[in-house]
């Protein structure tokens, strides 16, 4: 696994009138065709839940999302050699894989916030999509599918169950 953990980001989205219970997925700018949910790493001295708030901002320009669930522990992955091969020359070091938590969020807003260009951070993402929970599992990447299927499956409650979710703490930036 890598030195440097991860933190990852799920959302439910629930729109007006539609989206209801779908998830937000972008297709990767040097991947084309890779379907995944934001995620990113945590800087030093910041804890998961601000990393992943942090990162939804930077990735997507969300600011209206609130903190449903968390997987309760760290989800992993290893990289496949050629993934592996290409990590290492682009970040340096040696990364193995990556350790990820995971983070519900219901999006309070109307898709105009959204904006994969935000200037804070270098763009990741080519276009961006809402997907039903078990497209983003079936849209992964082929090493990252067992992780979504684990979110998905932690989630799940949420997902099915509107008034759930709704029940839940939120927490607001």
């Amino acid at each position: 696994m890598s030195e440097n953990e991860k933190t990852s980001l799920f959302r439910d989205a629930k729109f007006k009138h539609f989206y209801f219970m779908s998830v937000f997925v972008a297709s990767r700018l040097n991947v084309p065709g890779a379907w995944q949910m934001p995620q990113g790493g945590i800087e030093d001295g910041e804890d998961p839940r601000s990393a992943a708030i942090r990162e939804l901002r930077e990735e997507t320009g969300i600011t209206s999302a609130e903190i449903v669930a968390e997987v309760p522990q760290w989800l992993t992955y290893d990289f496949p050699p050629a993934v592996k091969a290409k990590v290492n020359r682009l970040w340096g070091g040696e990364w193995h894989g990556q350790a990820q938590k995971w983070f519900l969020m219901r999006f309070t807003n109307d898709e105009s916030e959204i904006n994969l260009a935000t200037g804070e951070a270098e763009a990741e993402f080519s276009e961006w999509k809402w997907a039903r929970p078990e497209e983003v599992v079936e849209q992964a990447v082929d090493y990252k599918r067992p992780t979504y299927e684990e979110v998905v499956r932690t989630f799940q409650s949420y997902l099915n169950d509107g008034s759930k979710a709704a029940k839940c703490q939120s927490t607001k930036w």
